[in-house]
């Protein structure tokens, strides 16, 4: 369900500077913010930008996309694009693959999705089983939740939740079909979940289906992948993650430039990858960004760049 514009919530955007310190090497470079939402780390970026340096922005979330215009108020050196990340190469024009400088990453759920009951993303505001976070996604948290079979939801809850109840939560919530809102979810799951448990649980549970829903994990592969093809070499890719599954995937990938983890190494013993880490070890918010910005709690943050291949 798609709201009004008048109703966009504002978002904070989490480790700003940093982020963006770490992204721009060339400040007349051309840049990509896969995941534009409210527009604040494009804001800095372009901000950031000498004249000659260009943005594009991409979002999946027609409201975000709308609302972030507004905000750039067209800078002529921004280009907003409608799509989902996971398809970032056919999203960009061809002429900038393989001249991309850096691309930005921020992973997770926006406060304005988070804070609108109508998108039905949070268990603290009765609303619709949606989760969708684009018109262009097929299925909603209304068909994961009634039609799935046992296996495939108690499966879901305990993959991408990492919800060790997940068998008593699908069993139950099968029992209670059909589940209409996501008021109706929460009082589900905490029968089976009690204090203080409870709302860690509830958390589990619905970024699981919203996990489903999206498909975020294929994405974020996909995305990642492709980025490598639209970087010029010494390009970098920022990520900031906010859960478990995301952040290993993340990791994987900066340390291998594959999703298996296996680094190739020439006849010589010499490794064989298309990407490293920029910085080892993973960036994390200060007390006083959490204190100021609680959403920033669980974020984590880490940068690579493409290797410059010898001929």
């Amino acid at each position: 369900m798609i709201t009004e514009m008048t109703k966009y919530h504002t978002h904070i955007p989490v480790l700003l500077r940093r982020s963006v310190n770490l992204l721009i090497t060339d400040t007349d470079g051309i840049y990509v913010d896969a995941t534009l939402g409210g527009g604040g780390h494009s804001l800095e970026i372009l901000d950031r930008l000498d004249a000659n340096g260009s943005l594009y922005g991409i979002d999946q979330d027609t409201e975000a996309l709308e609302a972030a215009k507004v905000k750039i108020d067209n800078d002529p050196r921004f280009h907003a694009i409608h799509g989902n990340f996971g398809y970032i190469m056919t999203l960009l024009p061809p002429k900038v693959h393989g001249n991309v400088n850096g691309i930005l990453f921020d992973l997770g759920v926006s406060t304005h999705q988070i804070s609108d009951p109508g998108r039905g993303f949070s268990f603290q505001h009765d609303g619709p089983l949606d989760m969708r976070m684009s018109s262009l996604s097929g299925v909603s948290a209304w068909q994961v939740v009634n039609d799935y079979p046992y296996e495939k939801l108690r499966d879901i809850i305990f993959h991408y939740g990492e919800e060790r109840m997940s068998r008593q939560i699908a069993s139950r919530i099968i029992q209670n079909r059909p589940v209409e809102t996501t008021g109706e979810l929460r009082d589900i799951i905490k029968e089976v979940a009690y204090p203080p448990q409870a709302i860690k649980t509830l958390a589990r549970v619905f970024q699981a289906i919203r996990i489903e829903v999206n498909r975020e994990l294929d994405m974020l592969k996909s995305a990642l992948q492709e980025s490598l093809e639209i970087l010029k070499p010494g390009g970098r890719i920022v990520v900031i993650s906010y859960h478990s599954l995301e952040d290993r995937i993340v990791k994987t990938f900066f340390r291998s430039g594959n999703h298996d983890g296996y680094i190739e190494k020439d006849f010589y013993g010499n490794e064989i990858k298309p990407i490293e880490p920029v910085i080892k070890k993973v960036i994390v918010p200060t007390d006083e960004e959490i204190k100021s910005n609680p959403a920033a709690r669980s974020a984590k943050l880490r940068v690579a760049q493409k290797i410059k291949q010898e001929v």
